[in-house]
């Protein structure tokens, strides 16, 4: 076909060799390619772009390109409306809910306490994960730009952030939802939801200092654990403000927070959310 100008704006840059970011720059295509095929094999996912203009007109990703077009790429418009012109994305989803990769394990609790319907399995694989998404109608959150590629994934984001607690506020600023959160709804182990449960009924399974301290819990429906509000209640709260940034990232990693071993339990009223298990 030869060669086409193309130009990947913002964020989208993040997957580009440094001195392909923010500039336009020649790429030869061997024939003619469609849209979707170039933009990925040039490293970006399909599921970062929202719009495509070729030769300023908007296209979509089945549109084949060639020789001498020029063409731009941009990413998910926040504060843009632009309804009046023809996004590649798919329609939004009517419930948000994810499915977190193998890799996003502390980032699936962290949503999960925030109240986020989110899957994570440590043994899927990516067929696996794709599939279970695209039936449940989930987004995939990954670190891996090659999976979002799959050509029947439709709602996907490459998690930037490496510290789990940034991955979190960098997911929920993403998608728009510090509106959204409910807080300590969820167990962050199994994702089922959770309900208030008397002290009465649940005393001979508590810790004694626990039950000392503590006159509210919550037992999770699915996996029958227990929470209560420890001592890291209100380090967590601050987690999910809006006003949280990566200063709070640091100050809130307590060691006492880490995931246990497998096997492993702590009964104390050092905990903060758990009998059976610990938070992130």
């Amino acid at each position: 076909m030869g060669s086409i100008s193309i130009r990947f704006y913002a964020e989208l840059g993040d997957f580009l060799p440094v001195e392909r970011r923010g500039r336009e720059f020649e790429h030869v295509c061997p024939g003619r390619d469609s849209v979707k095929d170039v933009i990925e094999g040039l490293g970006v996912p399909h599921t970062e772009v929202d719009l495509v203009l070729v030769n300023g007109e908007p296209v979509g990703f089945d549109h084949h390109l060639s020789e001498g077009d020029r063409v731009s790429v941009y990413p998910v418009f926040e504060a843009l409306d632009i309804s009046a012109v023809k996004s590649v994305r798919s329609q939004p989803l009517r419930v948000v809910r994810f499915a977190a990769d193998v890799h996003l394990g502390r980032l699936a609790r962290y949503l999960r306490l925030a109240g986020f319907d989110t899957l994570y399995r440590n043994d899927w694989d990516d067929r696996e994960l794709a599939e279970t998404a695209v039936r449940e109608h989930r987004i995939i959150l990954t670190r891996d730009r090659g999976l979002l590629m799959r050509s029947i994934v439709t709602h996907g984001y490459v998690v930037r952030e490496t510290l789990p607690r940034a991955q979190l506020v960098e997911v929920l600023g993403r998608f728009d939802l510090w509106g959204l959160l409910r807080p300590f709804t969820r167990c962050s182990v199994c994702n089922d939801c959770v309900e208030p449960v008397t002290k009465a009924e649940i005393v001979s399974e508590l810790p004694a200092r626990t039950a000392r301290y503590y006159q509210e819990f919550w037992r999770c429906t699915g996996c029958g654990r227990l929470y209560w509000r420890g001592p890291h209640y209100r380090s967590l709260m601050k987690l999910f403000s809006p006003d949280a940034g990566p200063s709070d990232f640091r100050r809130l990693s307590d060691p006492r927070l880490t995931e246990l071993p497998p096997g492993e339990q702590r009964h104390s009223d050092e905990c903060e959310y758990s009998h059976g298990d610990d938070t992130p």
